[in-house]
This record gives C-alpha cells, sequence and structure tokens, in this order.
C-alpha cells in the first residue's frame, strides 16, 4: 500500500506540474515559458520524485514504465495491475487540482486542457502515423535509459537526472506531434476532462507508449553484459 500511495502522489505530481505548466503558463501573454518551459517541467517532476519516493516505490509514475520494467525483469509482473490503478488514479487528481485552479480564471475555457492528439488535434498537424512511430520511439529510447541509468552498475545517485533530463529531451523532440506523452496515465487524466475527440484518440497513448516500453526492457535484457 505505501508503494501505491507514492506511486498516486508521484503521478499527481507529474499531472499537476507538466501539464499545469502547459495550460496555466506555456502561453502566459509575453512571459509565457512555451515549448521549452513545458518541457523543462515535465522532467522537473520525474526528477523530483525519483529522489523523493524512488526508495520507496521505484518511481514508476507511468504504466508504459512498469510495463518496461517488467519486460526487463526489474519489476515483479502481480504488481503490474495496482501500479497502473495507482497511477491513472494519481493523474485523474492532479488534472482535477489543475481544473480547479485553471477554471478560477474569469472567461476560463477549457480548450486542449494539455491533452494528446494527433490529426487536427497535434500541435503541429502531425497524422496518426506519425504520433504512432513518434510515441513508440520516444517510450522505448526513455525505458533504456531509465533501465540503464538504474543498472547496479551504473553510478550510484544520478539515476534522477539522467531521467529527468531524457524526459524533458522527449518533450523537446515530440510536443508539436502529440503534446507528448510517452505515458498512457497522462494522456488518460487530461482526456478524461477534454471528453469527445481526446476520448476517440486515447488509445494510441496506450498502446505506442506500452509497445515501445516492452521493446526497450526486451532490447535492455539482451544487451545488458550482466543480470542484476
Amino acid at each position: 500500500m505505501k508503494k501505491l500511495v507514492a506511486e498516486f502522489i508521484g503521478t499527481l505530481w507529474l499531472v499537476l506540474g507538466g501539464c499545469g505548466s502547459a495550460v496555466l503558463a506555456a502561453a502566459y501573454p509575453e512571459l509565457g515559458i512555451g515549448f521549452v518551459g513545458v518541457a523543462i517541467a515535465f522532467g522537473l517532476t520525474v526528477l523530483t520524485m525519483v529522489y523523493a519516493i524512488g526508495h520507496i516505490s521505484g518511481c514508476h509514475l507511468n504504466p508504459a514504465v512498469s510495463f518496461g520494467l517488467w519486460a526487463g525483469g526489474r519489476f515483479d509482473g502481480k504488481e503490474l495491475i495496482p501500479y497502473i490503478i495507482a497511477q491513472v488514479l494519481g493523474g485523474i487528481a492532479g488534472a482535477g487540482i489543475l481544473y480547479m485552479i485553471a477554471s478560477g480564471k474569469p472567461g476560463f475555457e477549457l480548450g486542449g486542457f494539455a491533452a494528446n492528439g494527433f490529426g487536427e488535434h497535434s500541435p503541429g498537424g502531425y497524422g496518426m502515423l506519425s504520433a504512432l512511430v513518434c510515441e513508440m520511439v520516444m517510450t522505448f529510447m526513455f525505458l533504456l535509459i531509465i533501465l540503464g541509468a538504474t543498472h547496479s552498475k551504473a553510478p550510484a545517485g544520478f539515476a534522477g537526472i539522467a531521467i529527468g533530463l531524457g524526459l524533458t529531451l522527449i518533450h523537446l523532440i515530440s510536443i508539436p506531434v502529440t503534446n507528448t506523452s510517452v505515458n498512457p496515465a497522462r494522456s488518460s487524466s487530461q482526456a478524461l476532462f477534454v471528453g469527445d475527440w481526446a476520448m476517440d484518440q486515447l488509445w494510441l497513448f496506450w498502446l505506442a507508449p506500452i509497445v515501445g516500453a516492452i521493446l526497450a526492457g526486451l532490447a535492455y535484457k539482451f544487451m545488458s553484459p550482466e543480470k542484476e
């Protein structure tokens, strides 16, 4: 239960910090943080949580990460479903807090609410295939970074920095394509509030990250010269 509470709080922080920066600060007149600021914000949420709860739950904050670690032999399969439930609920809670804050401004309109999308709902107008490839490859690379940085042979104490910067880089590349998911819990939380098109397109933001993560887990398990 302690692990699940940690995953709930960590995913809440990821959604509130990352999506919150996109909704509240990205387009703020003249002083907005833009794509770069949002990318840094997502990286910082993970970096801070790695050191806050990594020793409690492993700091997955993401169903795709849980699947990837399982495929790489680092996570017990019987914990997958409880972790995913905690992550999704944490993401929804984070989105709920964000909605309460954002809706307090006069003239508030929900808009895209930092939801992920493709086609006309992609920031750059990228199609479904582009979104599918992007999300799969970005999640694949994210899991390689996680698996490598947390390996017993990696320098101790620096995993959070590598993982946080890795997620920042992923967002710098892919925000224009899909608003960047690489995380089904993050996608689900925003889609639930937007509804309509966001729920219709949500399948891609579960399928692509999980497939990419599992492939990365298998690949790293094959490449790693020594077992944990």
